[in-house]
């Protein structure tokens, strides 16, 4: 069954920080897929936040959650998925404010969760030529790293933030340590939910960097995390590692869709 419930009742879920020029697109498209909305504004600018106050005053299924300051994207998608649990969801769709991700891919994740309901759905993304050569090599290091952390080829690309949850386990899993606050937070939410036992659907989904678009990835500073990242879930796998490769010798984990 769905949830713990018996239910599927999705939202979608958008961390946001000063991206008032696409966020109405954004939102009026998950919206033409009938998917209520939650907005989680993580201390946004004076003008972003007038765009975000208009749609949660004028636009049909949109609930706005305010952050008091900026506190990371990792702060702000645990208050949108502990806030959707709250309300009733069963499983959250995360997706990002700036335009990145193909919002035509909507009911194939939607698909998926149905079919694997406990599983996480993950978004593997197929770039254009407008991705950044340098971000792009840079995330094959974090592949290889959560292939060790995880022991398995479960997670395709850890780091995309197009990827559908089962709020009760990654509500469960947030209650039980929290998770990084900003840019590693999607990397480690993904692998402590693979050493749970939560099955990965990895569905291929196509990813555009926009141009002029706003990007809150600092170099020298979220790598430094991230690496730190790395290094305690490193050090996190070891004692499980037997549970993990016996769960591998019983059947990886992972499938495409």
């Amino acid at each position: 069954m769905p949830d713990a419930h018996g239910r599927f009742a999705p939202c979608a879920l958008i961390p946001i920080y000063n991206h008032g020029g696409t966020i109405v697109g954004t939102v009026q498209a998950l919206r033409a897929h009938g998917l209520p909305v939650l907005i989680v504004d993580d201390g946004s600018d004076d003008a972003t936040r007038e765009v975000l106050d208009a749609l949660a005053r004028d636009a049909d299924g949109v609930c706005l959650l305010r952050l008091p300051h900026n506190q990371g994207k990792g702060r702000a998608i645990c208050a949108g998925l502990r806030a959707a649990h709250e309300a009733g969801h069963s499983h959250a769709l995360q997706i990002d404010a700036d335009g990145q991700h193909d919002t035509g891919d909507v009911p194939r994740f939607l698909d998926a969760a149905r079919t694997r309901p406990h599983a996480l759905v993950c978004g593997a993304p197929v770039y254009d030529a407008s991705v950044p050569r340098a971000r792009l090599y840079g995330r094959y290091v974090t592949h290889v790293c959560v292939w060790l952390e995880t022991l398995s080829l479960a997670i395709r690309d850890s780091m995309c933030g197009y990827r559908l949850y089962p709020l009760d386990a990654a509500c469960a899993e947030i209650a039980r340590k929290p998770p990084p606050a900003r840019m590693d937070f999607d990397t480690e939410i993904a692998v402590r939910l693979v050493w749970r036992g939560l099955p990965v659907v990895n569905l291929p989904t196509r990813v555009i960097y926009p141009a002029n678009g706003l990007s809150h990835f600092r170099m020298f500073r979220d790598n430094l995390r991230i690496s730190a990242m790395h290094t305690r879930l490193l050090l996190g796998m070891l004692p499980r590692a037997p549970r993990l490769l016996w769960r591998r010798f019983r059947g990886e984990t992972a499938c495409a869709a």
